[in-house]
């Protein structure tokens, strides 16, 4: 599978001028965080996402990507600085009612409950309305057939990347309007990986805006509208995914061969 038959194109033909902040469906500006009281990740990080906008974060290990992730969904304590959502102050908001509010959350490890079958787990996602479990499933079932296939299996059982596409259905049927991805080629084979990229892509082209961090930077920045790179728990570069795919200062301190393969 060649990489321009594996993932469509990036929507970089949109007519809103992404790279600007204003008017972002959801905004972080200059968090300072971490886990510790005085032991910051982030030093300064922002990003922002538009409606309808696949964001990738890139970074070598220890950049605080996840951190950055995380708390964007209220995982880790923000100290300073702000995130917003449709313009609402969500800084460190618990992340039961932020699911509420319209985000999903993908943790990169733990992310299915294995002693529960598929559908049990899908119902986990729904615990916030039930009653709206029938309808949901079948919309996520379109995406991924073959959860519906495997309801009745333990998801302990399935294929790494059959679990993804398990913890990806969990968080879509509550309806988010943004979902948020922590590594979820992380693992996987080359093929998986292929796989997850895009059911990624497809998510986001039925309307769900998406900010993924991601370990395979190449993959990731070949299917994402905009990238940051962060270093030090900072956004140390920001701009499309293509350019900065081929930009020599990213390549040569970031990508390295990745970006040449």
């Amino acid at each position: 599978m060649s990489d321009s038959d594996a993932v469509p194109d990036s929507a970089a033909s949109s007519s809103r001028d992404m790279s600007s902040p204003e008017g972002a469906l959801l905004r972080a500006d200059d968090l300072i965080a971490g886990y510790l009281p005085g032991v910051n990740i982030l030093n300064g990080a922002s990003l922002h996402c538009h409606d309808g906008e696949l964001v990738g974060i890139i970074g070598p290990n220890g950049a605080g990507k996840s951190t950055f992730l995380k708390s964007l969904f209220g995982l880790v304590n923000v100290h300073e600085g702000t995130v917003k959502l449709k313009g609402d102050d969500i800084t460190n908001e618990r992340a039961d009612k932020l699911v509420a509010s319209g985000i999903g959350y993908v943790p990169q490890t733990n992310n299915v409950f294995p002693s529960l079958t598929v559908g049990e787990n899908l119902e986990m996602g729904m615990y916030l309305a039930p009653k709206k479990f029938t309808e949901r499933f079948e919309y996520v079932a379109g995406i991924f057939p073959r959860l519906a296939e495997r309801k009745d299996q333990r998801a302990g059982s399935l294929s790494g990347g059959e679990r993804q596409m398990v913890a990806m259905g969990r968080a879509l049927m509550m309806e988010p309007f943004v979902l948020l991805l922590d590594e979820p080629s992380a693992g996987l084979s080359p093929a998986l990986q292929d796989e997850v990229f895009v059911q990624t892509k497809h998510i986001n082209a039925a309307g769900v805006s998406i900010v993924m961090v991601e370990q395979n930077a190449r993959r990731c920045l070949q299917i994402c509208d905009r990238g940051y790179v962060l270093d030090q728990g900072k956004d140390a570069y920001t701009a499309s995914g293509e350019q900065l795919m081929n930009d020599p200062k990213v390549i040569e301190l970031y990508l390295g061969t990745l970006a040449k393969a």
